[in-house]
Order: structure tokens, then C-alpha cells, then sequence
């Protein structure tokens, strides 16, 4: 039987996976309705706004994570980490990314990103 932090930690590397394979139908599953993002630019994007993002073709690779802390506070989990990758041009670049997800109905789901590069 998995334990809450085992199903975040599978989560967060589905969500990461994710975002280097531009996989929209696993985010239409993880991401909950409501779900809102705040890019590295600035701008706000909801569940469907993210999705026509993410079916653009991915132009990063090599997307790693580490200094992954997930922190459950009950029914909401907090995930921040820090991310490499590089560019298209081959450019090493780092961010850092915090995700919140929520329990609703015994299933968690991501209810809002804050990404960072």
C-alpha cells in the first residue's frame, strides 16, 4: 500500500516526465480542473491554457530535478525542487519550479505551478 508521499513523489516525476515529453493526456489526468500556472514569464494560464502549451513542441531536454521537498499539510502537498535543463541551442540552464496539490475525493491532483528560470 503506498503511502501519500509515494504517490506525490510518482506524481511530481509524471509531472516533470510530463513536461519533457509534451504528454498532454497525462496532464489532462494529474491536473485538476481548476488548476492555474504562473509562467516564467509572468503571464497566468489555466488547466486548458496549459495543455495548448504543453502540445507545442518541446524545446528543452535533458529536464532533471533535484532538491525535491514535499511537504503534506493533510489534504494539500506543497512540492518545490529545482530543475536543469538545456536549451535548444545546448545551453545549461536551472530553475525552480512549486507545486501545490490537493486531495479532493482521495485522489490528488496539482491545483496550481509557479515556475521560475
Amino acid at each position: 500500500m503506498s503511502t501519500d508521499l509515494d504517490t506525490l513523489t510518482a506524481l511530481n516525476r509524471d509531472y516533470i516526465n510530463s513536461v519533457q515529453n509534451g504528454d498532454v493526456r497525462r496532464f489532462s489526468e494529474i491536473l485538476a480542473e481548476d488548476f492555474l500556472c504562473s509562467n516564467p514569464d509572468g503571464s497566468m494560464v489555466d488547466k486548458q491554457q496549459f495543455l495548448a502549451q504543453t502540445a507545442r513542441p518541446v524545446t528543452i531536454s535533458g529536464l532533471a530535478i533535484d532538491d525535491v521537498r514535499i511537504r503534506i499539510l493533510g489534504d494539500v502537498a506543497i512540492i518545490h525542487a529545482r530543475t536543469s535543463y538545456a536549451t535548444a541551442d545546448g545551453e545549461r540552464r536551472n530553475g525552480r519550479y512549486t507545486d501545490v496539490w490537493a486531495r479532493r475525493d482521495g485522489t490528488w491532483s496539482a491545483v496550481s505551478a509557479h515556475v521560475t528560470r
